[in-house]
């Protein structure tokens, strides 16, 4: 049995959840995607900026480690070349961007760390709301003003299917790529910085997230 008119519209809904015009507006003129980089230039240099204060630091680690370690900023450089890929086609309906096999790399890994890390970042603060929910500027940012910032890492990643596309091949070496860096935040403790040590919950919820997030792509993007 095929699905009902309604059922259709839920999932389309679901897959595209903003208006195609909306899309258009934001990253088919040059001066709203222009706009984007900059939000992400930015996002990612605050990211880098805690990670660089943080204990342990990017200054204790290999450069190598670095895209391993500052999961929000590799998240956001990824969402930056993600979105730069648009620039030559400017002008154009960004739902016919072409699409060859690195690109399909690049959107894939993009939309799988955005929507991880999004809810990762939420999922993280409110396992231990007692250290994080205050009325001290700190604690604002510390806990709401990161929320909000990595609503727009989900809000980001929902876009990246308009134009984007996948592949087997792509959703593998996401996977992969993403396990690798549950391996790394884990078994070396070095997950992003928290007020609390990480246990089994958090890294358990983790690399659910990591399958469920590539899980998600497979549902949502076009091959």
């Amino acid at each position: 049995m095929g699905e009902s008119p309604d059922g259709s519209t839920l999932r389309a809904r679901l897959q595209r959840p903003f208006p195609e015009q909306w899309v258009q507006y934001y990253l088919g003129n040059p001066a709203s995607l222009g706009w984007v980089l900059v939000a992400d230039a930015a996002a990612f240099l605050v990211g880098v900026s805690f990670y660089v204060h943080s204990d342990p630091s990017l200054g204790d680690l290999s450069a190598l480690a670095y895209p391993l370690f500052g999961d929000s900023p590799t998240a956001l450089a990824l969402a930056a070349l993600s979105v730069a890929t648009l620039l030559p086609h400017l002008g154009r309906p960004v739902g016919a961007t072409p699409s060859n096999r690195l690109l399909t790399v690049v959107h894939t890994l993009a939309f799988v760390w955005l929507a991880k890390y999004g809810v990762w970042t939420a999922v993280a603060l409110n396992l231990r709301p007692d250290l994080y929910v205050g009325f001290t500027p700190a604690l604002l940012w510390e806990y709401w003003g990161i929320l909000v910032t990595h609503l727009f890492f989900l809000l980001q990643a929902a876009t990246i299917p308009y134009y984007g596309r996948t592949s087997r091949e792509a959703l593998v070496a996401a996977l992969l790529l993403l396990l690798l860096n549950d391996a790394f935040d884990y078994g070396l403790g070095l997950y992003p910085p928290l007020r609390y040590e990480a246990g089994p919950l958090l890294a358990g919820i983790t690399v659910t997230l990591s399958f469920l997030v590539v899980g998600y792509a497979s549902w949502v993007f076009d091959r």
